[in-house]
């Protein structure tokens, strides 16, 4: 039987393969950016936004994504520019940790008997678990997250690059890094639904620092990192189906760290080709440098060569020509008829002085 004939694997595919893309480009500049931080603190703001939703007998999704993209934003208008400030993230990190334990006994004490499952679900994803409604809404807004990242794309990526060039051309740099990091929240809370919260910090970066490896070009840089996170995912999906053993979540970021170990070793050994090719250059030119040296001590000895001089040696040579040439100078005029005092007051196109007279 196809892995596609089962409605739960369509489904799954269907889900994933948005969630993978929409965090594939999200993470490609949470990495440039240097952010990854931002989406670890997300991970327990998803956790924490779920808990507080079934404390409060409400829909899960809506506690993800209230609490992800409202504490993505409020990091980004707290930190300078919009972008995300290591020490204001320990903080809010701090904060979530403790409002995630409190609503986690509220809910094991309270409610755990309507929804034992529910948070085991948020903390290891359940993306063979959504219904043909939820695969629908997941995939329009990972949609939409991709949409909203290709619109913005530009700018942001110059704001990454040169944040102080970027303000002063007049870019909204702290309006653009808030609602990247909105954006970012929004992912975070869909990646929950496919590998959970405590991964989903995997499937952000895992793809784009493997797409940084790979390509220095950042908008193919883009487009490889949503590739990655898709085909990660669907082998993830389809190792986790031939399997039953295996987690789907534990597949899909195995296979994703699996690439990254894999572009990272290939970099590597792309690294150190290039060192060696350029430590042949230099040692092919030290060589052929003493072939020349060694060519010019041997036609040397049987012809002595000029020595080559520097430029301070011919200014000390020019400089001793002019000291000769005044002082021969010196010498003629004291030599000539009417003595230097006529020389120096006549000027050389007088003639000699008349006999007797005595010079002025």
């Amino acid at each position: 039987m196809s892995i596609l004939a089962h409605p739960f694997m369509q489904h799954a595919f269907l889900a994933g393969t948005l969630i993978a893309a929409a965090c594939g480009v999200v993470g490609y500049f949470l990495v440039l950016r240097a952010q990854v931080f931002t989406g670890d603190a997300l991970s327990h703001v998803a956790f924490t936004g779920a808990l507080a939703a079934l404390v409060a007998g409400i829909d899960l999704r809506l506690g993800l994504f209230a609490a992800t993209i409202g504490v993505a934003a409020g990091i980004g208008l707290l930190s300078r520019r919009g972008r995300a400030d290591d020490v204001v993230i320990g903080n809010v990190f701090a904060w979530i940790l403790g409002l995630g334990v409190f609503f986690l006994t509220l809910f094991t004490t309270a409610r755990s008997s309507s929804n034992g499952t529910a948070g085991t679900s948020v903390l290891f994803g359940s993306i063979f678990g959504l219904s043909a409604r939820d695969a629908v809404v997941a995939a329009a807004v990972g949609g939409g997250i991709i949409v909203a990242m290709a619109a913005i794309a530009r700018p942001l990526l110059f704001a990454s690059v040169d944040e102080s060039v970027a303000a002063a051309r007049g870019v909204p740099v702290r309006l653009l890094g808030v609602g990247f990091l909105a954006l970012v929240g929004a992912a975070a809370a869909e990646a929950t639904q496919a590998v959970g919260a405590l991964l989903l910090l995997g499937l952000l970066a895992a793809p784009a620092a493997t797409a940084l490896l790979l390509t220095a070009r950042p908008y193919l840089g883009l487009v490889i990192s949503a590739g990655l996170g898709v085909a990660e995912i669907w082998a993830g999906l389809a190792l986790a189906y031939a399997a039953p053993s295996l987690p789907p979540s534990f597949a899909i970021i195995a296979v994703a760290t699996a690439a990254y170990l894999a572009a990272y070793g290939g970099y590597r050994i792309r690294r150190g080709r290039r060192a060696r090719r350029g430590k042949r250059s230099h040692l092919a030119s030290s060589a052929a440098d003493f072939r020349v040296t060694a060519a010019g001590a041997r036609a040397g000895l049987s012809a002595p060569a000029l020595p080559r001089r520097g430029p301070a040696q011919a200014s000390r040579s020019a400089q001793a020509s002019r000291s000769a040439q005044a002082s021969r100078s010196a010498q003629a005029s004291r030599s000539a008829p009417g003595g230097p005092a006529r020389a120096r007051h006549n000027g050389p196109m007088a003639g000699p002085a008349p006999q007797g007279a005595e010079p002025r």
